[in-house]
Parts: structure tokens; sequence; C-alpha cells
């Protein structure tokens, strides 16, 4: 984990998921099947090829279930690796009581992070050279949005706005309730001068309507590409521009080849697969 997550808040999500696996009770089948003393040695291994990220959470899961007992965990990579199919990603030696109850919670947080960073790797990997940025929103699952986040930093992805709180983004129900790009842009200018702030348009004569209101950072919602190159030629340089919508990895060096500064790729956390990867338990 960096530096901009709150460790505290980390470890108070990762609490709560490892109670709704138990729902206030214990891991019946292992409690059943495992004598208490019984030591084991776990590996997490890659499935498929990607790119890891949550390591750090699923050592924490392991770490808060087995408590006051002793357990040995070792890194083999480190988040925003890229892993092959069969690599060991991490070792864990501990009560196999304690492993086999963390298994579930802790692959449910790597294999789902690590999914977002592997896709947003490829948006990266093929928009590269363009000099445009692929960025996430802020479509991401209720309160895991700091991870996933993160996860998309792992995938060599930029961060947009992480709350509604930090930044300004006008969309279009903002421009009809205040009555056009401009005067909405002028409201939130005048109320938080301090802030970023970008405005969604959906036309080239909004964007260039929302550039000499003075806004520095244009959201072009559904333009073609034609459209985008367009915009790019217009405003040139006047105002950084963001496509989004409709995007696809199967379209992005296009759009990104348009002149855009960044592709706004909402998919990256709200429709990433998750990454296979396994915990194989061996004997200790």
């Amino acid at each position: 984990m960096d530096d901009t997550l709150d460790r505290q808040w980390v470890e108070d999500l990762v609490r709560a998921t490892i109670e709704e696996d138990l729902a206030g009770g214990v891991d019946v089948t292992t409690t059943a099947t495992v004598e208490a003393e019984h030591v084991s040695v776990a590996e997490f291994v890659a499935r498929a090829d990607g790119v890891v990220a949550g390591l750090e959470i699923a050592e924490l899961v392991i770490r808060l279930i087995a408590g006051k007992e002793a357990v040995e965990i070792e890194h083999s990579v480190t988040d925003g690796a890229e892993v092959k199919a069969g690599a060991v990603l991490m070792t864990v030696r501990g009560k196999t009581r304690q492993l086999l109850t963390a298994e579930r919670t802790a692959l449910n947080l790597l294999c789902h992070l690590s999914g977002v960073a592997t896709l947003t790797s490829r948006w990266v990997a093929t928009v590269a050279g363009t000099g445009a940025v692929i960025r996430d929103t802020r479509k991401t699952m209720p309160l895991l949005r700091s991870l996933e986040k993160y996860a998309v930093r792992c995938g060599g992805g930029r961060n947009h706005r992480m709350a509604l709180s930090d930044a300004a983004l006008i969309k279009d129900n903002h421009v009809i309730a205040a009555g056009g790009v401009a005067e909405a842009f002028r409201l939130v200018r005048k109320a938080y001068p301090d802030l970023s702030v970008e405005v969604e348009v959906d036309s080239v004569e909004d964007a260039l309507i929302a550039v000499e209101s003075g806004a520095e950072l244009i959201l072009l919602d559904n333009f073609e590409v034609p459209q985008l190159r367009e915009a790019v030629e217009k405003v040139a340089g006047r105002a950084r521009l963001e496509a989004s919508g409709g995007l696809s990895l199967d379209v992005a060096r296009e759009v990104a080849e348009t002149g855009v500064d960044f592709l706004a790729v909402g998919a990256l956390t709200h429709s990433a697969p998750v990454l296979d990867i396994a915990m194989d338990l061996q004997a200790a």
C-alpha cells in the first residue's frame, strides 16, 4: 500500500470483511476438520498473467485472523508487478485453521484489486506513446473506492477525483440546472475559487464556450473520433481535454491519437474481471 491510503481505515474495512464472512461465528468446516495446532504453508499463486495489486491487503486479512498466533509471510513480488501464470506471489506459514479461514476473504480482495490493475495496464499499454493518460472515474464499488483507485495506480493509470468534495465536475444536469455551460462554470468558480473545475460538454460548440468561460479542463462526452479531432484543433491547447463515454480497448488508441490529454475509463473499476489467483496449501 502507498501513503495515500489511510491504513486505519483499511484495517477497519478488512475487519468488516472478515466479520461478514464469519457472521459472528467460526469457520465450522475448518474447525471440524483441522486440529488446532496443525501448521501449514500456503502459497498464493497466479493462475493467469496479470498485474498484482492488494498483496498487503491480503496479508492484513491473514494477520488479523491469526491474531496473536505466529504467522510468517514472505512476498515474492510487490504490488504493480507483472506476473505470469504459475508465479508464486506470497508464501505464508502459520496455523492451518487461520490460513483456511482467511483464504476466501484474502482472495476476494486480492483477485479483485489485481483484476483492476491488470485491466488498467492493458489500457495504458494500448495508448502508450500517444501522450494520452488513462484515468479512472467515481464508478467504483461502495466503500472500495480508495482500494480500487490504488489498484488503478498499480496498473499504471491515474486517478480522477476521489470524492465529490475534492474537485468539481460540471455535468449535463448541472448545466441544465444552472442555465448553461458558462453560468454553471461561473457559479462553481465563484463558490470554490481554489478547486479544480472540469466541464462536461456534448458538442464542440459547448467545448469552446467552456474554454471562453475560463475552463482549463473539459470532458468531451460521447464524442466520435472526428469530433474529438475537431475539438482538439479548435481548443488549440487552451484547455486540457478528456475523452469519455463509449470507450473500449478496440478504439482506445485511435481516440488517444486525436490529441486528447486523458481517456476517462469507468470500466477500469466497474467492469474489471478478477485476476485468477489461488491459495495452495502444503504441509509445513
